[in-house]
């Protein structure tokens, strides 16, 4: 399993429909691809800024593929997210899960 993680930035003032616009367009968008097992987006404010985490779970560097295209590192962007990004990271971070445990 591989986990991707993006990193972004908001105005704190623009935060929250930041969150709404994720939910609606970018969640769903991960979801419909064969192969991804989780999305999770976290949110942390520092003072005027929020940061944003999209921790996605997949099972293979193709289903990534499938989602990001090539090169798999890049970061997918969507029109929307002009209107509240600080900055556009051009790279996300892929990690190997080697343990997990749940509750659920």
């Amino acid at each position: 399993m591989i986990a991707r993680m993006w990193h972004g930035r908001t105005p704190t003032a623009k935060a929250a429909a930041y969150a709404a616009v994720v939910n609606r367009l970018a969640i769903p968008d991960y979801r419909s691809i064969p192969g991804n097992l989780a999305v999770h987006i976290l949110r942390r404010d520092e003072g005027e800024v929020a940061h944003f985490i999209t921790f996605t779970l997949w099972e293979s560097y193709s289903a990534i593929e499938k989602f990001a295209g090539t090169p798999v590192d890049q970061a997918k962007y969507y029109p929307e997210d002009c209107d509240y990004l600080l900055e556009f990271e051009p790279k996300v971070q892929h990690w190997e899960v080697v343990g997990t445990a749940s509750s659920r």
